[in-house]
């Protein structure tokens, strides 16, 4: 079992009307729901699962989010 941990997590809202959530720490860890409650749970379901299957893999370090103009 792993200690608590936090993670940051991105929400978006998709064409088709689902929420979706992306771990930031963990490349490639996502999910989507219709709900931001049920999301909230997948995300907690997808990171403990991803988790248990990179045992060893070093979480990044996720610095921030910054707006640039082009």
């Amino acid at each position: 079992m792993y200690m608590s941990k936090e993670f940051n997590v991105i929400i978006e809202k998709g064409e088709d009307g689902y929420l979706i959530s992306e771990v930031m720490e963990l490349p490639g860890c996502h999910t989507q729901a219709k709900t931001l409650d049920m999301l909230m749970k997948r995300t907690r379901e997808a990171i403990s699962l991803y988790l248990k299957s990179k045992k060893g893999l070093e979480i990044t370090k996720f610095i921030g989010v910054k707006k640039i103009k082009v």
